[in-house]
């Protein structure tokens, strides 16, 4: 287990997504999320759900880019990025709201050592196949090996099914349906532009049942 920094990342400062096309990107994330939907310049739009950044969506092609608070901003890999500034979400943030996000994942090879030296964190298999990185004994993301090699963001929802009820009468695509694991009642849904996102049914806090303290 890797030994965390003297100052790791405690959660996430800003979640992004690059699409040809991002206003009616939004419009979708905004019926299916409950979010107010803002213009901004260069053709950015951002999702609030009350006074806290949901998601902004940008012109491009990268899809999603998780950006983690940070002492030193840099590029990371498959999508992610540290900033400097406070969390925004994460376990020391405010519990997550309906719409806002409430963990992220690493989807792809075990490759622990490299995100655990970067962030700082320590590296935990409470219930295989899926690893949490923690610090100060709260979870803060997550890894569960797959063929894909991405940052996946969940977002809080009050009922699973019914989000993917509504994503797919949208133009989105279920790609797997609600299903139970360790982090709670989840599904995994690609919005029209194909961007893959995950929702999470009622998170007790920053992720789900993770969310609890590990202990020894």
């Amino acid at each position: 287990m890797s030994e965390p920094s003297p100052s790791p990342s405690r959660g996430v400062r800003r979640v992004e997504l690059a699409v040809p096309d991002p206003e009616p990107i939004a419009d979708f994330y905004a019926f299916l999320l409950g979010w107010v939907v803002i213009p901004e310049p260069d053709g950015v739009f951002s999702g609030w759900v009350g006074d806290r950044l949901a998601l902004r969506v940008r012109p491009g092609s990268d899809g999603y880019r998780v950006v983690f608070a940070g002492t030193r901003p840099r590029e990371l890999r498959e999508g992610a990025a540290v900033d400097s500034g406070r969390v925004l979400h994460g376990p020391w943030a405010p519990e997550p709201r309906a719409g806002e996000p409430c963990w992220v994942e690493f989807m792809g090879a075990a490759d622990d050592g490299f995100w655990t030296g970067e962030l700082g964190w320590a590296a935990r298999t409470p219930d295989e196949p899926f690893t949490v990185y923690d610090t100060d004994a709260r979870a803060v993301a997550g890894r569960l090996v797959g063929e894909q090699q991405r940052w996946v963001c969940y977002f809080a929802v009050p009922d699973v099914a019914k989000a993917c009820e509504v994503a797919a009468e949208t133009g989105g695509t279920v790609a797997i349906g609600p299903t139970e694991v360790p982090t709670g009642v989840v599904a995994s849904i690609a919005d029209p532009a194909g961007s893959v996102f995950a929702v999470l049914q009622d998170p007790p806090g920053w992720g789900g049942t993770w969310s609890s303290p590990f202990s020894g």
